[in-house]
């Protein structure tokens, strides 16, 4: 498994974008990133009297705020990721399963897909989600939370719990809060969904021991950062958003590789050619646009090594059998 710290570069590359931030609202539940596209991470949920930052926000670029995920600061590290799902929401989306709302709880469609899979199974999720307590006498579920209830298990147990797990369903929140190195490496024996409106859209999150994204795609922008501004919860789960379940197998994951760095590799020969034009109308310095070709180099490396350990894993199983 590729080192898990390592998602904070992964996050980095995808995020250099400069385009401008147009909105930018810290809700009560949801953080929402508006430039081009839009994107999305879970609050921190921490009071706090005041921030440094408002009203200086809106107009700096995607790849300025995307800067401060590797920050300790909870809310500085909610707007990157915001800023960072943004920028990934310019690509295609994924190819998966778009599922449609369970009744009378939308938020739990994901465990609603995965339910008769679970049967017999150790269970742990790492994150409380509203209404999760109806398949405590279904299955055999532990439920790990920062905030515990009187049901819950608190952070440490995740060392103990995780270990011993068939599935781990495992908020994507933990990337922006940085538990997400430790909590992968303890759950990379065991069959984990990264879930939740936070998850990034990345095929290399294969690298980490992931078996499935259950991210979101937004069906209405304009109802989310509605929804979201208002204090809205679950409930942008009724119209602005739908669960997406893609499943990272090494044939996946290639073929959506494939079509990144075919994507980028575009860019890259546009970019290429403008600095050919530039220096070549008789400019001198620095190519204006080097920093952004230089970030697309770095990514396209990162995903031609990420595409190879998969190939290199097929023929492996392909020569084994």
């Amino acid at each position: 498994m590729e080192n898990p710290a390592r998602i904070y570069e992964l996050l980095l590359d995808y995020a250099g974008s400069d385009t401008a931030v147009t909105d930018l609202n810290i809700g009560l539940v949801w953080t929402v990133c508006k430039a081009q596209h839009t994107g999305l991470a879970m609050s921190p949920g921490i009071p706090t009297r005041t921030l440094p930052w408002p009203g200086t926000l809106a107009g700096k670029t995607l790849s300025e705020l995307a800067g401060w995920i590797t920050d300790w600061e909870p809310y500085k590290a909610t707007v990157a990721m915001a800023a960072i799902n943004c920028s990934l929401n310019r690509y295609e989306p994924p190819s998966g399963i778009t599922l449609l709302p369970a009744p009378d709880n939308a938020n739990l469609a994901v465990f609603e897909h995965f339910l008769p899979r679970l049967q017999g199974k150790k269970v742990v999720v790492v994150g409380r989600y509203p209404g999760i307590e109806r398949y405590a006498e279904q299955i055999d579920l532990s439920i790990i939370e920062r905030q515990p209830t009187s049901s819950d298990y608190p952070d440490p147990a995740c060392e103990f719990l995780l270990p011993g797990a068939d599935w781990v369903f495992l908020t994507a929140s933990s990337i922006t809060n940085k538990t997400f190195p430790r909590l992968a490496d303890l759950a990379g024996h065991a069959t984990t969904v990264l879930m939740g409106p936070t998850v990034p859209w990345l095929p290399e999150l294969h690298d980490f021991a992931i078996d499935y994204l259950a991210g979101v795609e937004v069906i209405d922008p304009i109802k989310l950062y509605q929804t979201a501004a208002e204090g809205g919860g679950v409930r942008i789960f009724d119209e602005a958003v739908r669960y997406r379940i893609v499943d990272l197998t090494p044939g996946n994951s290639m073929t959506w590789l494939k079509n990144q760095i075919a994507q980028d590799y575009s860019d890259r020969q546009q970019l290429n050619l403008a600095m050919e034009q530039w220096y070549g109308a008789g400019n001198k310095g620095r190519f204006p646009e080097f920093n952004r070709l230089n970030q697309v180099t770095t990514k396209l490396s990162r995903m031609d090594s990420s595409y190879k350990r998969l190939w290199d894993a097929g023929n492996s199983l392909s020569e084994s059998s």
